[in-house]
């Protein structure tokens, strides 16, 4: 089925691991707030629901989703993680920052996955308008905060 027909966030309770006492660090990117915000709250509510304690999330918030790599490090040289949750927006404009700054992104959180051994997970929407991203941040295609987190605690769990 097409992803434009479908909730991308819906997946089976059940098979997601007990996250007690697993410890994540999220790293939000402000531009774009209205929507990181609610991949932060689509995430936080995840983990929280599947049995991370709060004093167990540790937060920074960045200027823009190109240091998401940037706080992903800064997280780690402050506190021990089981693995850090990176959201932010990148939206088309004119010109093709996106493909920059998507591409660095990606590349950035997997090299801190291989060279710290904790997953880094990409929660970065790269959208064509702000309608998608808002469908992808809590609308009609759901949240990829809430994805982001299942994701992370299933990494944890599998570095286990």
């Amino acid at each position: 089925m097409a992803s434009s027909l479908q909730n991308l966030s819906a997946y089976n309770e059940n098979n997601i691991p007990d996250a007690k006492g697993m410890r994540f660090g999220i790293v939000v990117a402000e531009w774009n707030r209205h929507i990181t915000g609610a991949l932060y709250d689509g995430c936080v509510s995840t983990l929280l629901k599947h049995g991370v304690s709060e004093a167990d999330i540790v937060v920074v918030q960045v200027p823009g989703s190109f240091e998401l790599p940037a706080g992903a490090v800064a997280l780690h040289q402050k506190t021990v993680l089981d693995a850090v949750i990176c959201l932010g927006c990148v939206i088309k404009g004119e010109t093709n920052h996106d493909e920059y700054i998507n591409q660095a992104v990606a590349n950035g959180l997997t090299q801190l996955t291989i060279s710290t051994g904790k997953p880094h997970i990409f929660g970065l929407l790269t959208v064509l308008n702000e309608a998608q991203a808002l469908d992808r941040a809590g609308g009609k295609h759901g949240n990829k905060g809430v994805e982001a987190a299942v994701t992370a605690v299933r990494m944890v769990a599998t570095f286990k």
